[in-house]
């Protein structure tokens, strides 16, 4: 396609950020037909931008507005390959729609674990080139712990084969990982072998009141300590998120009649029968009332009542672009220092915007937070993006001083890259090139996003 009705769709993301103009979409159906594309670009250096299901946030996977990229949407790659449940395995196509990809598992009484928000749109080829996080975090880990195995289109259009179901395979470099949250910039990821896990029979959820992010810490620790890794999820949330959920979706209730300053929804699952999840669960939040580590609890007593628990949490962002302008950032800090970095960081905000309404949101158990600032009722929004360079400083400041990052699950793309080389180690950003010139010497996949063109080699 290169008339701009059709490619229209392809060159702006979907938050209408980052608009680009694409020379011409490409969307192959097989292995072999990407290769193809590959090979012919590279004979002509033309750039190529890989696409899954542009639910990206950060600029990585639409095309700049110089008209001279090419889309390469793989979209139409949406066979899933192989399920063998013995293998606890899967092999499907980068473009398979994530809630497919769980679907399929479950029709084999199997579960992939990945979950997102944007999973009815989201790719899988894009899950695994932002190693995308997502809300099981704590037992299962990011989308890099998921893979067995990837296909790959090279940057001379040969093809990498490694779609190995194998657990165990110490033959050298573990080739996969320089792809899995590589962001489209070294090969573009056709196929992967993903690992499938029993699914779980028992499954409890609680929204839990709290005082503080140390006291949500606190009561990680105490359920691991009861509950071990059957601990599945662990989102924290701010009492200003909530209630922005609650101003834009009057129909969903807050499942406690307390307004706390905190709330973390807490769950639990266990493949076994046999084994009483619930009751321990309970005994455990029980227990951290007892101790004062919570305030209050609710435990979901239905499905119901637990998809309604779940539904505030995921409406967040679109509270969040119902209520106006707002500043995003994806941060990981280490979990013990998560209380640390709220309170240094929030009055330095308000120092420079006074009334400055933080979202705060995010993942406790890998240390994530979603630290978000939405723009005051009274203040003109010109007013307030004016103040985005230099919350953007203080918020990524004070992460890096903690030993923390700056993304933690978006990526980089064309957004952060400046931040990037200010706080990534310069031997490991010297590295990065290195790789990067190894793989794709003459730059044709997805330039200019993760490393700025300006450093290449």
């Amino acid at each position: 396609m290169t008339k701009q009705v059709d490619t229209e769709a392809y060159s702006i993301e979907h938050r209408g950020n980052y608009p680009g103009q694409a020379w011409a979409v490409v969307l192959p159906r097989t292995t072999d037909e990407v290769s193809a594309v590959v090979r012919t670009c590279a004979e002509h250096c033309v750039r190529l931008i890989p696409q899954g299901g542009n639910t990206g946030l950060v600029g990585g996977s639409t095309p700049d507005d110089s008209g001279h990229e090419i889309v390469l949407s793989l979209k139409r790659m949406n066979r899933i390959r192989n399920i063998s449940p013995f293998d606890n395995a899967m092999t499907v196509e980068a473009g398979c729609i994530l809630q497919s990809v769980q679907e399929a598992a479950a029709a084999q009484n199997r579960m992939f674990p990945l979950t997102l928000g944007s999973e009815g749109s989201a790719t899988i080829g894009g899950n695994l080139s932002t190693n995308a996080g997502g809300d099981q975090v704590v037992r299962y880990g990011n989308t890099r712990e998921q893979v067995l195995g990837l296909e790959v289109v090279l940057a001379d259009g040969s093809v990498l084969n490694g779609l190995s179901s194998l657990r165990k395979d110490n033959t050298g470099y573990d080739l996969k990982h320089l792809f899995i949250g590589g962001e489209g910039t070294l090969g573009i990821i056709t196929a992967a072998t993903l690992k499938l896990y029993p699914v779980p029979r028992q499954q409890a959820t609680a929204w839990v009141a709290l005082q503080s992010p140390d006291k949500a810490v606190a009561l990680l620790a105490a359920l691991g300590e009861e509950l071990g890794d059957r601990v599945t999820a662990f989102e924290i949330m701010a009492r200003e998120t909530v209630n922005l959920v609650l101003t834009h979706f009057p129909q969903m209730r807050e499942p406690l009649p307390t307004a706390a300053p905190w709330v973390v929804l807490v769950e639990v699952s266990e493949a076994s029968r046999s084994v009483p999840v619930r009751e321990e669960f309970e005994a455990a939040l029980v227990q951290a009332i007892e101790t004062d580590c919570i305030l209050d609890v609710a435990l979901a007593a239905s499905g119901q009542q637990r998809q309604a628990m779940w539904n505030i949490r995921s409406h967040i962002p679109e509270a969040q672009r119902k209520d106006g302008p707002s500043l995003k950032h994806d941060i990981s800090v280490p979990i013990s220092r998560i209380s640390e970095f709220i309170e240094t960081v929030v009055p330095r905000m308000q120092a420079i915007v006074p009334s400055i309404r933080c979202i705060t949101f995010g993942h406790v158990g890998d240390g994530n937070l979603h630290f978000n600032q939405s723009k005051p009722k009274e203040m003109a929004k010109e007013e307030f993006l004016a103040a985005a360079t230099a919350i953007h400083e203080v918020v990524h400041e004070t992460a890096a001083a903690i030993g923390g990052s700056i993304s933690a699950e978006h990526g980089i793309g064309r957004q952060k890259q400046d931040i990037l080389l200010r706080y990534k180690d310069p031997v490991a950003i010297q590295m990065m090139y290195c790789i990067k010139n190894a793989l794709d010497p003459n730059n044709i996949f997805n330039p200019g996003r993760v490393l700025p063109l300006r450093q290449s080699l």
